[in-house]
């Protein structure tokens, strides 16, 4: 494993872990989990809050997205310069939901490997830092039911059934263009939609097999991210104002 992995990402995840275990109720490792998830998406939640005020944000200038796609049809250099000119005049971060991914990458790879490489039923007192006690008891066993350090069928089932019902809320399919020719740019987006609706619940699912642990923060995730909607959608519209 890359040092820098280790020391930055596994050893931290591995001692928070460590951490949560021994102050949840029942020792639960499962629960630590969902509270190092939560933890996470707290961390994020400027990002997180960026990319949905994107998402809406995206809505409310479409209009003239398609009157500089119109207008620049034929020169795509001039489209790109002005597309990315009118992100900067209305403060819109079209890639805070890329940036938000990648940095939850290194995350869900550090809880993979951990997972991978050992239970955590038994805790590796030389891989803690001084400050982190051993905690006396783990149960690998989420809810004493689901397995959290090996395969567990249902709890990929729940992780792939949650982002399914995340991304049906949160990510709407536009519709299909009655143009003889519809941009490019519009048949991508399109697709993006319809595969983050069908096709990426599929792939968490089958992922988040591999452990359990890697089923509940997908699951936590996307029920944190759920509620993040909800919130956002009960407030009024955005009214976008130049940067």
């Amino acid at each position: 494993m890359n040092e820098l992995f280790h020391t930055a990402i596994y050893i931290p995840i591995y001692n928070l872990l460590a951490f949560l275990v021994d102050i949840v109720p029942g020792a639960d490792l499962g629960l630590a989990v969902i509270v190092t998830t939560l933890l996470v998406k707290f961390a994020l939640m400027p990002l997180s809050i960026a990319a949905v005020h994107t998402q809406k944000a995206m809505k409310v200038i479409e209009p003239e997205l398609k009157a500089i796609r119109e207008e620049f049809k034929d020169n795509k250099e001039r489209q790109a310069r002005e597309t990315f000119a009118l992100y900067k005049k209305y403060n819109v971060k079209p890639f805070a939901s890329i940036l938000m991914l990648f940095i939850q990458l290194p995350i869900v790879l550090g809880l993979y490997f951990i997972f991978q490489s050992a239970t955590l039923s038994v805790v590796d007192p030389e891989l803690l830092y001084s400050f982190v006690m051993v905690p006396q008891s783990v149960s690998t066993l989420f809810l004493g039911i689901f397995p959290v350090a090996g395969p567990s069928l249902w709890l990929a089932i729940i992780a792939a059934l949650t982002q399914a019902a995340q991304a049906f809320y949160a990510i709407p399919v536009p519709p299909k263009s009655d143009k003889p020719n519809p941009s490019m740019q519009e048949e991508f987006g399109r697709a993006i939609a319809l595969q983050a609706r069908y096709m990426l619940p599929i792939v968490i699912g089958v992922f988040a097999y591999s452990s359990g642990a890697i089923a509940l923060y997908f699951t936590g995730s996307n029920i944190f991210m759920l509620a993040q909607e909800f919130i956002a959608r009960t407030r009024k519209p955005i009214a976008l104002a130049s940067a």
